[in-house]
């Protein structure tokens, strides 16, 4: 891989995976609602599960989401369910006990599973594969170096979104600070899965 591919590529981690999206934004709002230990979780298993579907992306399984439009919308429809009852959830509470009550947090394996409901999660890996895998005679090669930088992006940024969220806990924990906090995280929930149906959408017309 030559130097101005990689730098092509890095700078498409970089705005990729620190623009908002459902990922930072959940680490952020659990980070805030939980602390920076429990959001752990959840932001391990971002890379973790990101790191999955690249791989089955490289083998040519991703192929099938956009070849087969059922299958791809049965993705969004799953996915965006999710993230739109996660943001009802966090538009509703408004402290901390609340937050535990109603169970807001992503443990790991639902952070790896909503991976493959993310449609952005998947536009990107099939973006890379096509752009710096795909019919290059070392396309091995390059998957084995392309995936430790992008995990390492996807764990990274999520990092950094869950520990602004942490360091915001004990001021949001005083009045309605932190219910006005949840509501904007539910918003940008809401936001992140209207910018994903505008963008599928254009994708298919």
């Amino acid at each position: 891989m030559t130097s101005s591919e990689l730098s092509a590529l890095l700078v498409l981690a970089t705005v990729s995976s620190f623009t908002p999206g459902p990922n930072t934004t959940l680490s952020t709002a659990m980070a805030a609602n939980y602390g920076l230990k429990r959001a752990m979780r959840f932001v391990l298993a971002v890379p973790v599960g990101w790191g999955i579907l690249f791989a089955l992306c490289a083998t040519g399984v991703g192929g099938l989401v956009v070849a087969w439009p059922p299958l791809r919308w049965g993705i969004v429809s799953v996915g965006t369910g999710y993230l739109l009852w996660l943001a009802t959830r966090l538009w509703q509470s408004g402290s901390l006990q609340q937050a535990d009550s109603q169970k807001l947090q992503v443990g790991f394996i639902q952070g790896v599973g909503l991976q493959f409901l993310n449609i952005k999660a998947w536009m990107l890996a099939l973006a890379i594969v096509a752009g710096w895998v795909a019919g290059k005679p070392d396309a091995a090669e390059r998957t084995l170096l392309l995936l430790p930088i992008m995990v390492a992006y996807g764990f990274v940024s999520n990092l950094t979104y869950a520990v602004a969220g942490s360091m915001l806990r004990h001021w949001l924990a005083h009045g309605r600070r932190l219910l006005m906090f949840n509501r904007c995280m539910s918003a940008a929930l809401v936001a992140t899965v209207l910018w994903m149906l505008n963008g599928l959408r254009q994708s298919a017309a």
